[in-house]
C-alpha cells in the first residue's frame, strides 16, 4: 500500500493511504542506512496481523528540517506590519529559505487592522515585493478576513505555514479550518514576540490537501546554499540572469552586470539587492571559516 506520513510520535508513524489511517513503525533499515522517516514523505507500507510497517521511503522533491517535514509545494509566510514590527531582513530571509526549496510562495500579512494600508511605508513594502513576483495576501485572521482566498490556494497543495512568532500563523490555520487545530499564544508583552506555541509537525488534510503548521521562529540557516546558487533565489533577477557580460556573473562586483543596471533603474529594488549583496557577503565569509 502506498501513502503519505501524517503525523510522526515517538518512534510511531501515521501513515493516510486512501481513507484508511495506519499506524506504524519504521523498518531498522532506515536507521541503519541514517533515513529518518518525515512527515509529509510518501512511502510503502505493508501490514502484518493489523500492525503497518513502512517498508520504502520514495524519493523526496525537498525536505525542510524546521519543521521537519518533506514534499512541501507551497509557503504561506506570515508577517505583520505591526505586533509584532515588521523584519524585513527576516522576511526577506524566509523567502529566500522558500526559494532554495522551489515552493509556491504566498505572502501573508495579517492583522492589517492595526495599520494604514495607505501609508507609504508600507503601501512600498507590499508594491516590491509583488514587483518581485510575489503574490501577496491581506488578513485580519480574528475576524476572518482574507481566510476564504487562501482556502483556494490550499487545494492539491502541501502547504507549510512559516514566520516569527506571534503572527497569527496558529490563528489563521484554525480559521482556515473552523476549529482549534493549533494552540494559539498571545504576544509576550516583555519581548513583544509570540510565544512558541506550535510543538510538532502534522499534516491535516483539506480540500485534497494537507498543511503543516510551523513553530515561529527570529532565525533562519541559509548556509548550505551557495553563493553561485543564491541568485536563482531572486525571482527579480531571472530576466537578467543570462544578459550579463559574464555567464557566471554573480551579480555582486563583476563588470557588465545587469542586475545591477537594472537596481540602478529602479527596476528591482534597492533594498532586496542590497540583502542580496549581505547574504553573499555572509555566504563568503562562512566558507572561508
Amino acid at each position: 500500500m502506498k501513502g503519505i506520513i501524517v503525523k510522526g510520535v515517538g518512534g510511531l508513524y501515521y501513515v493516510k493511504s486512501g481513507n484508511e489511517l495506519i499506524k506504524c513503525k519504521a523498518r531498522g533499515k532506515f536507521r541503519f542506512n541514517e533515513l529518518t522517516p518525515m512527515v509529509g514523505d510518501i512511502v510503502e507500507v505493508s501490514i502484518n496481523k493489523g500492525e503497518g510497517v513502512i517498508e520504502n521511503i520514495n524519493q523526496r522533491s525537498n525536505e525542510l528540517v524546521r519543521p521537519f517535514v518533506a514534499n512541501v509545494t507551497q509557503a504561506f509566510v506570515v508577517v505583520t506590519f505591526k505586533n509584532p514590527d515588521l523584519n524585513l531582513n527576516l522576511l526577506n530571509s524566509f523567502l529566500l529559505l522558500c526559494q532554495s526549496k522551489g515552493l509556491k510562495i504566498l505572502v501573508c500579512f495579517n492583522k492589517i487592522d492595526l495599520v494604514n494600508l495607505e501609508e507609504e511605508k508600507i503601501s512600498n513594502i507590499i508594491k516590491t515585493l509583488k514587483e518581485a513576483g510575489y503574490q501577496v495576501a491581506l488578513l485580519n485572521a480574528k475576524e476572518g478576513e482574507g481566510i476564504e482566498f487562501l482556502k483556494e490556494k490550499l487545494k492539491d497543495e502541501v502547504t507549510v505555514f512559516c514566520g516569527p512568532s506571534g503572527v497569527g500563523k496558529s490563528t489563521i490555520l484554525n480559521k482556515i479550518f473552523g476549529r482549534e487545530v493549533m494552540q494559539t499564544g498571545d504576544i509576550s508583552q516583555k519581548s513583544k514576540r509570540g510565544k512558541h506555541t506550535t510543538r510538532h509537525s502534522e499534516l491535516i488534510e483539506i480540500d485534497g490537501g494537507f498543511v503543516v503548521d510551523t513553530p515561529g521562529f527570529s532565525s533562519l540557516d541559509i548556509s548550505f546554499i551557495t553563493k553561485e546558487e543564491l541568485k536563482y533565489c531572486f525571482p527579480e533577477f531571472e530576466k537578467y540572469n543570462c544578459e550579463c557580460k559574464f555567464s557566471n556573473c554573480l551579480h555582486y562586483k563583476e563588470p557588465g552586470c545587469k542586475v545591477k543596471e537594472a537596481v540602478e533603474q529602479g527596476e528591482i529594488s534597492k533594498e532586496r539587492y542590497e540583502f542580496y549583496i549581505k547574504t553573499i557577503e555572509e555566504i563568503t565569509h562562512q566558507r572561508r571559516n
